[in-house]
């Protein structure tokens, strides 16, 4: 399964673009994100155009999506701009999570099947199979187990609020490996949370998927700090 990719809960498009327009966020994105494009760095429409042989409505779409996510920055009468990728901004990611998740996880224990149970230690089996081999991998498999159970939440836009900004912490993330001993919690917290789900325990549910989000968040800020402590020398 190694072109296995997580997708968004259902009725919600990755992006809700054009596909030029999408394809120009992704590359984009992904130049922000490993440093290519600099923090506060211009982002002129035209020169991104010509860089990636493309009209400039496609780049526009593309710079509105990233905005909408915080990674650009528009100002009148100044454009776009890199917003810096520091640990405020992956603060701020992490935090909506911890707000949000434990709401919708609430609301999955109460409305949970014996098919959800399943699918739930189905691709748990498939995460401890990987057991982290395949970053990429453990990261899709990882978003799909929370989107089981947030992908029928009524509220729509808190699914899709999650989602983007699941998405953005996903993306950073990559730039960083996991700690053994993060590796153990992930694996540990995941089965207490089936458990807690078997047994209709919604509050205890809630509490460790707050936990959850708070320690992949802070586990980023950690590698943040000591990469840059690296570079300080």
């Amino acid at each position: 399964m190694t072109d296995f990719k997580a997708q968004p809960p259902a009725g919600m498009e990755p992006t809700g673009a054009s596909t030029q327009g999408d394809s120009l966020y992704q590359l984009i994105r992904d130049d922000i994100i490993s440093g290519r494009l600099q923090a506060n760095e211009r982002l002129i429409v035209a020169d991104l155009a010509q860089r990636h042989s493309t009209s400039t409505n496609p780049v526009r779409e593309a710079l509105q999506l990233l905005r909408g996510e915080g990674f650009v920055v528009i100002s009148p009468n100044r454009g776009a701009r890199v917003r810096p990728i520091d640990q405020n901004f992956v603060r701020d990611i992490y935090e909506i999570g911890v707000l949000i998740e434990p709401a919708l996880t609430r609301w999955f224990v109460g409305m949970a099947t014996p098919e959800d149970i399943v699918q739930l230690e189905k691709v748990q089996a498939e995460i401890e199979e990987n057991n982290f081999a395949d970053a990429l991998r453990h990261s899709e498999l990882d978003t799909r187990f929370h989107t089981i159970m947030y992908e029928r939440h009524y509220n729509r836009h808190a699914a899709e609020l999650w989602w983007k900004h699941r998405e953005v912490l996903r993306a950073v993330s990559r730039r960083y490996n996991f700690t053994l001993a993060r590796r153990a919690q992930v694996m540990r917290e995941h089965r207490q949370l089936i458990q807690f789900i078997k047994d209709g325990e919604a509050e205890k549910a809630a509490t460790l998927v707050a936990q959850h989000v708070e320690g992949s968040g802070r586990h980023v800020l950690e590698q943040m700090r000591a990469a840059e402590a690296a570079r300080a020398g």
